[in-house]
């Protein structure tokens, strides 16, 4: 996604401009910028190890985490999710999230949130962390948190948190017991984060040329690992930290031989997979099918994300593809009100999720939500039992994904025209065929020789299927086919 929207979109901050983040509300205040937080100059005292507490292993560590291709991803906007918007509510609801096929539940930030402090706004928003090392009572507690994810493992299924490494709200202790630790002007106040020409004035920047400071955000990092045993982080805002830091963090959490984990980086530097995460993260495919879907491009503008978006990838990492998640839930719409109703929802979700991708799902999506969920995430609660019609078209596809190879991490062969994307995907023995209309009106796909009258099996049914020489489909329709 082009600068100077998609830097910022996972902030969470939210509130300084709607180009820069989804549902976002000007400051106040735009022309006359406040003065910067003065800290009083102290010596900062050595880091402190880790508490004991920190470095003995809760549980045991899960041995069902999934592959990193064969990931299924359920984002959770702990806020939204339930009635009572706490790690209780989610953990209610883990066999829904479970009937979906899901494999991997990613916890938005479980963390405090900061209080206005020194003349510093606080916007309550979940990315303005006060404290890496707790759970935010809102939510509950430690162990409300380990009871979630035992109750996840049960179910085989990991469990990410979101992690924000560039900056912490201004009531952090490390502000006044760390002042160095962020980066400062000339007269040495902290500066708040600045991005494509804003400051967003509730959050100060961490400096990474501080070794303390790293050392100190990777010892916190570790610490949730063992002490709550997750499976991995979902990293905010990633592509604005030096690589040598994620080189060293991902080597650090690598380290914790008795876990297997999922690092997700959400940016799309290339470099980001040699720095040693399993994920980039699907910016510029979420964008195409913005265009495909909206604007009338081709269908083949997919083909080529598919080199653009792995570009230094090796093995088997992976981009995450989705249709709406967190930020853009609130800025852009739904995917019902992006796509073309429920039908185009559908249909670009095939489309992320079986190309070449680990599908992410944001909660509430497969309830067919029409109405999005605003920052701070504080005002629309999830209606689950409005559509199952659509949740059971979810389960559908994603049932189907789960039970081929071929769809989960198989090579693909683009047959696409301008109104359908079409792909062959092979793994092995293991072959599908996916159809998708991107249009609101029926187009014909004529097969190409090589598939015509061959047989298959309609992995949503479950159905033998012969073709014949062309496949009409209705407006927005799609075929999985396996074989």
């Amino acid at each position: 996604m082009p600068f100077p929207r998609f830097p910022l979109q996972s902030f969470g901050l939210l509130l300084v401009a709607a180009s820069l983040l989804g549902g976002c509300k000007k400051d106040p205040a735009p022309a006359a910028p406040a003065p910067p937080v003065v800290v009083p100059p102290v010596v900062p005292p050595p880091v402190p190890p880790a508490p004991a507490a920190d470095t003995a292993q809760y549980g045991i560590p899960f041995g069902g985490v999934p592959a990193r291709e064969d990931a299924v991803i359920y984002q959770v906007n702990i806020r939204a999710f339930s009635a009572g918007g706490n790690l209780a509510g989610v953990l209610a609801r883990l066999d829904s999230i479970k009937a979906l096929h899901v494999n991997v539940v990613y916890l938005m930030p479980i963390y405090p949130v900061g209080r206005a402090v020194g003349g510093r706004p606080a916007y309550n928003s979940p990315y303005a962390v006060a404290d890496y090392r707790a759970v935010n009572p809102e939510f509950g507690s430690l162990t409300d948190l380990r009871a979630l994810v035992d109750a996840a493992h049960a179910r085989q299924m990991a469990v990410m948190l979101d992690w924000v490494p560039n900056h912490t709200a201004w009531a952090h202790p490390w502000v006044t017991q760390h002042p160095d630790w962020y980066r400062q002007d000339a007269a040495g106040n902290i500066l708040a984060v600045s991005a494509g020409g804003n400051t967003f004035r509730d959050v100060a920047q961490l400096d990474f040329g501080n070794q303390a400071m790293r050392a100190a955000q990777i010892a916190a990092l570790k610490s949730w690992v063992l002490r709550a045993n997750v499976d991995g982080f979902r990293f905010d805002f990633a592509d604005f930290q030096p690589a040598d830091f994620w080189q060293q963090a991902t080597d650090s959490l690598r380290a914790i031989r008795s876990h297997r984990l999922l690092l997700l980086a959400e940016g799309s530097r290339a470099g980001n997979f040699a720095s040693g995460f399993d994920y980039n993260f699907g910016f510029g495919f979420y964008d195409a099918l913005k265009r495909v879907y909206q604007s009338g491009a081709s269908a083949t503008t997919f083909d080529g994300l598919n080199a653009r978006e792995y570009a230094g990838a090796t093995g088997t990492q992976q981009v995450v593809r989705y249709t709406t998640n967190h930020d853009v839930n609130g800025s852009d719409g739904t995917p019902v009100a992006l796509f073309g109703g429920d039908a185009g929802a559908m249909s670009a979700f095939v489309v992320a999720a079986c190309y070449r991708s680990v599908p992410m799902v944001y909660n509430g999506q497969e309830a067919g939500m029409s109405r999005g969920i605003p920052f701070p995430f504080t005002t629309v609660k999830v209606n689950w039992n409005a559509r199952p019609d659509i949740t059971r078209a979810y389960r559908a596809l994603l049932a189907a994904r789960a039970g081929s190879p071929a769809l989960r991490h198989g090579s693909a062969a683009p047959y696409s025209t301008a109104d359908v994307c079409a792909f062959v995907k092979t793994a092995g023995t293991s072959q599908a065929l996916v159809l998708a209309n991107v249009r609101n009106a029926t187009r014909p796909f004529v097969l190409p020789a090589a598939l015509a009258n061959t047989t298959w099996t309609d992995a949503l049914t479950n159905t033998p299927l012969t073709l014949g020489t062309d496949v009409p489909l209705n407006a927005y329709e799609y075929r999985v086919l396996t074989r």
